[in-house]
């Protein structure tokens, strides 16, 4: 078979191309780089030398501070748990409700998608939300930040197209054997719908592993925060009082400190999501290009 070879103005497009995605992708391994590294250096070393390669300017301090900090401990837990809970939920949700809205012989079906098109553009606003959850008793309670996102419409709508592309034929032919809908539906399209059931679990995961406004607004109890609250006293609220320290020295301890924690508070922070995606790889490849061959 003969090779085509690439013309000229091909070459050109295709060096323009690899060009681009090379300064993209350092644009995004760069800060990375630099956050890993900043979190095992003195800060003062970085902040007067910048990132150095040399290990006497190396320390641990930061991840024993984060280590030994019971708050942080506790609001990674709290995060997991959090994310854990919703993810179980929404992935229920849109799963359940996408299912029959991918029947053609599901009646009311255009009507039903049309009101949940309809909540993507016009929404009650922060006021009246925090009002229906403060009447139903959610405040400082972990449902507050659970049921209020749990419908996600772009992810039934995700969920429907993928259920439209599996062969009818299998559920025609187990509704001949005598199969009910339920069955069909956990018998034969549970399994085959792990691509787009781990998608949804991993947007659902980490969409809530890094919102911290939804906690900010319903939880009061500091027992309940979760990571990303604790992450943004550390790296928005960098600010020593100077009624709770004594003297010059120990403000600038206390700010050392603090930058001292930061970038190492950023790594432990991303360790769940990047723990994720070997696992998910396979799945999300899938997932992610449900309805495109239609």
């Amino acid at each position: 078979m003969d090779i085509i070879k690439p013309s000229k103005n091909d070459k050109i497009v295709l060096g323009v191309i690899y060009t681009l995605l090379t300064l993209f992708v350092l644009a995004i391994i760069g800060p990375l780089i630099y956050v890993v590294i900043a979190s095992f250096m003195e800060p003062n070393a970085l902040l007067t030398k910048g990132i150095s390669f040399d290990i006497s300017n190396y320390s641990f301090e930061g991840y024993r501070l984060i280590l030994s900090d019971a708050q942080i401990i506790g609001g990674f837990i709290n995060a997991l748990l959090y994310s854990a809970i919703f993810t179980l939920c929404t992935v229920s949700v849109c799963v359940f409700a996408g299912y029959p809205l991918s029947l053609d012989h599901f009646k009311g079906r255009k009507i039903i998608m049309t009101l949940f098109i309809i909540t993507m553009f016009f929404g009650g606003g922060l006021i009246p939300t925090y009002l229906v959850i403060k009447y139903l008793g959610m405040i400082d309670t972990l449902w507050a930040l659970v049921i209020p996102g749990a419908v996600s419409v772009w992810n039934i709508i995700l969920a429907r197209t993928f259920f439209r592309g599996l062969p009818k034929e299998m559920s025609e032919a187990a509704k001949i054997d005598g199969a009910s809908e339920i069955m069909i539906f956990m018998k034969i399209v549970i399994p085959l719908s792990k691509p787009i059931v781990f998608v949804l679990a991993l947007y659902a995961f980490v969409g809530h592993w890094n919102d911290f406004f939804q906690a900010l607004i319903y939880l009061e109890s500091q027992d309940k925060y979760p990571l990303q609250l604790v992450l943004r006293r550390i790296l928005i609220l960098n600010k020593v009082d100077p009624n709770i320290v004594s003297s010059i020295q120990e403000q600038a301890e206390l700010a050392r400190l603090s930058e001292l924690m930061k970038y190492a508070a950023i790594v432990v922070s991303s360790i769940p999501l990047l723990a994720m995606y070997p696992f998910f790889q396979k799945y999300f490849e899938k997932g992610v290009m449900v309805g495109s061959l239609k």
